[in-house]
């Protein structure tokens, strides 16, 4: 028998979020708004493949820009219902409150995820502070409570996790290919993964790429 009356909400507890790194690859994404904040969340999605299309009366010069190198599409007019469709995630970052709100609720009735930014109550998920080194990423979300908590601990994560483990991660990916290539068995796998993945070997990844660099490691 289907449901189809979900719960709203949890009894006596917190919902929590559920954390998860989407693949955009391909998959058209909108942005409402073309100011400094809308770049910003730009710029990350450009990392991501997204097809992203850009809907605000007007733009940064940085996604004028953009727009001319077709790195984006570009509208220059308002938000209109039709943008949502066939769109997999939308970020609403405009001035006024009153469209963002009107964005998050016509998503949310196409059953499409929805960004309004500084604006929890109209969001269906967090952009978290993201700590890169290469494919090793670190996202870390209050759960839209305190976005400068989050920005502290990014930085702090950033000064553990050096520069050093963009290469070592992608060392690993090598090295794990490499062992499912050969016959062994689950529990001699699992070994061998626990042990190049350990602080250990990464130290000593370290102390080889500091010699052939011939400079001090990073800290």
């Amino acid at each position: 028998m289907a449901v189809t009356n979900w719960p709203s909400s949890f009894p006596g507890k917190e919902a929590l979020l559920f954390p998860i790194f989407l693949k955009l690859a391909g998959r058209r994404c909108l942005v409402v708004g073309a100011g400094r904040i809308a770049e910003a969340k730009i710029e990350s999605l450009l990392t991501t493949g997204a097809k992203i299309h850009v809907v605000a009366p007007r733009g940064t010069q940085t996604i004028q820009l953009w727009a001319r190198e077709e790195r984006i599409s570009w509208e220059a007019r308002a938000f209109e219902r039709t943008d949502l469709e066939q769109v997999s995630l939308v970020i609403t970052a405009t001035d006024s409150q009153a469209i963002n709100q009107l964005v998050f609720q016509e998503a949310w009735a196409r059953g499409v995820l929805c960004n309004s930014v500084d604006d929890p109550k109209h969001c269906d998920f967090y952009c978290p502070a993201i700590v890169r080194r290469g494919p090793l990423q670190i996202a870390i979300s209050t759960g839209g409570n305190s976005p400068a908590l989050a920005q502290r601990l990014r930085r702090e994560l950033e000064l553990q996790f050096v520069p050093e483990y963009t290469n070592w991660v992608r060392s690993l990916g090598e090295a794990r290919a490499a062992l499912f290539a050969q016959d062994l068995s689950p529990p001699q796998r699992r070994s061998w993964l626990r042990s190049i993945a350990s602080d250990c070997n990464f130290q000593r990844f370290r102390r080889r790429t500091t010699r052939a660099l011939g400079s001090e490691p990073s800290r």
